[in-house]
């Protein structure tokens, strides 16, 4: 797996993705942490907001970055995303009240929604072996789920150390080495895509290509299960680890590593099984996996916490974070294969976009609903939702 970083360029790429990522991952502790500090036991209900804001970013930001991204460089374009990403980071250790967390976060996600797509769009042309870009989709997953493995670890051991507003300092390190790394390679034109109209029509153009596909859709499908299982390890955990368990700070991120830990296994194994199975057989049991996760977590928050809940939570964690990367991993190749090298940008910024549309539904509904309903109706929400969108795939034609 690890031959793919041979290429120059996308050993530089990787890099920056690798320092950006760990720099986020800080901030994603820190939040929960800022969001915990003024909000206390309610932070689900702040998290939740803070996070379906993102998401927001996310949805109505990347198609129209996807569409502009053959008429701005891609360095530059990406440089210039880093920079705002920085910025707001180092803003974020001097709020005093939630509305200024809200801004701050929907700046630098919006930023965050117009680089990734174009990032993700550009590997490919960097790599036009499938071989290669198969390796490099492990890689990037594994880039990912440093933030919820690295990240943590390193945020535990800077909170013996500094005060939790400083680990904002730290995503902002992390921007600027990525804005360095990126500066420092050409990137390939892409190919202009022979579309009329504005970015509006050609965003447009990408999402009806999505929903146009029908292994595309099927793996929209699957991305609302991720959401799923995700939501419910991002907005909870804070709460499961210090209020239910009563354990210290530095447990959280114990429960997020387990997460990423989960996700990074599985990453490391796919690239062998994706040579020898379709990706459709290992992503629809993986989707089942979540929705039994899930659905089990309200059983256990049924029996008296014990010297049990601790490791199970970290064992439940733990195989969402698989599942999730044995769905979202192979999800390039799909895009790749569905799309000609003039649509990749807007396709998977269209991607990208519906694939957190599926985000901002879950985040609230795992914020919202354990804010007022408990974190066991907030899980068995969950769970039924991924049940339903897990079952959709399972026809003949659903994924590749």
């Amino acid at each position: 797996m690890l031959s793919v970083l041979r290429h120059r360029t996308y050993r530089r790429l990787f890099a920056a993705q690798l320092v950006a990522l760990a720099g986020t991952g800080l901030a994603t502790v820190a939040l929960a942490l800022l969001a915990y500090e003024l909000a206390g036991a309610d932070a689900t209900a702040v998290l939740g907001t803070a996070l379906a804001i993102k998401m927001v970013a996310y949805v109505t930001v990347a198609p129209l970055a996807g569409a502009l991204a053959d008429r701005i460089p891609r360095r530059t374009l990406l440089v210039a995303m880093d920079l705002t990403r920085a910025g707001a980071a180092l803003a974020l250790p001097f709020v005093t009240e939630v509305w200024q967390v809200y801004a701050l976060i929907l700046l630098l996600q919006a930023a965050s929604a117009a680089f990734t797509p174009t990032f993700q769009a550009t590997v490919p042309d960097v790599l036009p072996d499938e071989r290669d870009y198969t390796r490099a989709l492990s890689l990037s997953r594994l880039a990912y789920d440093l933030e919820n493995l690295f990240s943590p670890a390193l945020a535990a051991a800077l909170l013996t150390l500094l005060p939790a507003g400083l680990l904002f300092t730290g995503t902002a390190v992390g921007f600027l080495a990525s804005a360095a790394l990126v500066a420092s390679v050409l990137l390939p034109v892409a190919a202009p895509a022979e579309r009329p109209g504005g970015a509006h029509t050609k965003a447009a153009s990408g999402i009806r290509l999505v929903l146009a596909t029908p292994r595309l859709r099927a793996l929209l499908a699957l991305d609302l299960v991720v959401a799923a299982g995700g939501a419910m390890v991002l907005v909870t955990t804070v709460v499961l680890v210090r209020e239910v368990l009563g354990r210290p700070a530095g447990d959280v991120t114990l429960a997020l590593g387990a997460y990423g830990a989960g996700s990074m296994a599985v990453a490391l194994l796919l690239p062998r099984a994706l040579d020898r199975a379709r990706d459709r057989t290992l992503m629809v049991p993986a989707a089942f996996v979540t929705a039994g996760v899930l659905l089990l977590l309200p059983v256990g928050a049924a029996v008296v916490p014990g010297p049990w809940a601790w490791p199970a939570l970290l064992a439940a964690w733990l195989l969402l974070g698989a599942a999730s990367s044995a769905v979202l991993t192979p999800g390039g190749r799909l895009l790749r294969r569905s799309a000609g090298s003039a649509d990749l940008p807007a396709v998977f910024a269209a991607r990208f976009s519906l694939a957190h549309g599926c985000w901002l539904l879950t985040y609230p509904l795992a914020g919202w609903t354990a804010a007022r309903a408990g974190l066991a109706t907030a899980a068995g929400a969950l769970g039924l939702l991924a049940l339903g969108a897990g079952g959709r795939p399972r026809r003949p034609r659903a994924a590749a």
